[in-house]
């Protein structure tokens, strides 16, 4: 009996897949893969009742813990964005690939499938994790592979040939060819692309936002919050110590209700192809923000420097789900080295969408009040004299023998 696992979301593209892997790839038994970082208890319970009847198999695996303690904090520790946006959707990657692999074993499958897109970033990182970990292991994307002719050959899926094909096989699926967009969720954030939404000069309705309220709806009156760190890693609220789940989902619900973290951005895929996504980010803005803010307290000019390039390093490599690359591990040896010392506290105040850092402090802070106060006699000033003339020595002889071939 052939055996294939399915890394199934529930929506459109991954319920298509179910009967696909039987009519057209002739699969006996279709094992579906449900991995929870955090999406919306009806989504599971969705995947599992459609799943119920259409797969022969279904495991639902609860990775919402794992996924911040091992995702979304090494990212934190990264400040980890890609073109000004907190990477959510790429991040979340990995570890759904890594649990399709553990059922993969488990089941003895002889392939995997998975409902990406052959224009997207997805189909990269998932099959990276898979063909990383088990690389004797098929690997089919229908969506990539396109639709089955009669006469044998096959040609690319549209949204619209979806929706038909679901419909045919009694596929009870959200979209419509009016609201045709694709929600990918996660507890570190929620993109939302497709249809209209790709139009850059298109204004997203305000249906499409879960997480955040308008500004014209947020209150008037700013939430101020303490937010308490520990090696780089966020570990409190106001004072409150919690579990890194419960904090994530705590400041996710107070930077929404103040319209905190939309993200509105043309980005450049992997393939080259330049789209526009929209996401609701609220506590990854308010935890990144608020990160930055104390390594900029304790870490050196020259650490700060240097750890912005490796940051956008790690970025790159997070956002294309090159999780286990080796070079990847060599950068976290630097940033976890900076993060023994990000340990403090940042208030931020959450206002109308903005979310701004008032103060900061910690034990390892490289701020001395008495040397930086213009009201202390401890630093002598006269003693930068020397240093100023000399500053830009090299420049100001280059323009003394520039003046000199004028005449």
């Amino acid at each position: 009996m052939s055996t294939v696992v399915l890394v199934y979301s529930g929506g459109l593209d991954t319920s298509v897949c179910i009967p696909l892997m039987r009519e057209e790839y002739g699969f006996d038994r279709v094992v579906t893969v449900t991995v929870d970082v955090g999406q919306p208890r009806d989504d599971i319970a969705q995947a599992e009742a459609r799943a119920a009847a259409l797969a022969t198999e279904h495991y639902t695996v609860d990775a919402r813990s794992e996924f911040v303690e091992r995702y979304c904090w090494p990212a934190v520790k990264a400040n980890g964005d890609y073109q000004g946006y907190p990477i959510s959707t790429s991040i979340a990657r990995p570890l759904i690939s890594l649990k399709a692999v553990e059922v993969a074993r488990r089941v003895g499958a002889d392939a995997y499938a998975h409902g990406c897109t052959g224009k997207g970033n997805d189909q990269f990182r998932i099959e990276y994790v898979m063909r990383t970990l088990t690389p004797d292991i098929r690997i089919i994307a229908p969506m990539r592979e396109g639709r089955l002719k009669p006469d044998g050959t096959r040609e690319p899926w549209t949204r619209s040939e979806e929706i038909e094909y679901a419909a045919a096989h009694g596929l009870n699926v959200s979209q419509t060819r009016d609201r045709i967009w694709s929600i990918d969720e996660n507890l570190w954030g929620r993109s939302i692309e497709g249809g209209r939404l790709e139009e850059p000069d298109y204004a997203p309705p305000e249906e499409i936002f879960q997480w955040t309220r308008s500004v014209a709806d947020a209150p008037d009156d700013p939430c101020i919050l303490t937010v308490g760190f520990e090696n780089g890693v966020p570990v409190s609220l106001d004072g409150e110590r919690l579990e890194a789940l419960d904090l994530v989902l705590k400041v996710n619900a107070l930077a929404g209700a103040h319209g905190v973290g939309r993200v509105d951005i043309m980005e450049d895929r992997m393939l080259g192809l330049k789209v526009r996504e929209n996401y609701e980010c609220p506590g990854a803005v308010v935890l990144l923000t608020a990160h930055r803010a104390l390594e900029a307290l304790v870490a050196t000019q020259g650490e700060l420097k240097f750890k912005a390039s490796v940051d956008r390093e790690w970025g790159e490599l997070a956002y294309k789900g090159l999780w286990f690359d080796p070079l990847k591990d060599a950068l976290e040896a630097f940033i976890n080295r900076i993060q023994e010392r990000v340990t403090g506290e940042v208030i931020v105040r959450l206002l109308k969408g903005s979310a701004t850092v008032i103060g900061r402090r910690s034990a390892w802070a490289l701020y001395n009040e008495d040397l930086a106060s213009f009201d202390s006699k401890t630093f002598d000033q006269s003693e930068s004299e020397g240093m100023v003339k000399l500053h830009g020595l090299q420049g100001r002889m280059y323009w003394m023998l520039k003046d000199r071939d004028r005449t």
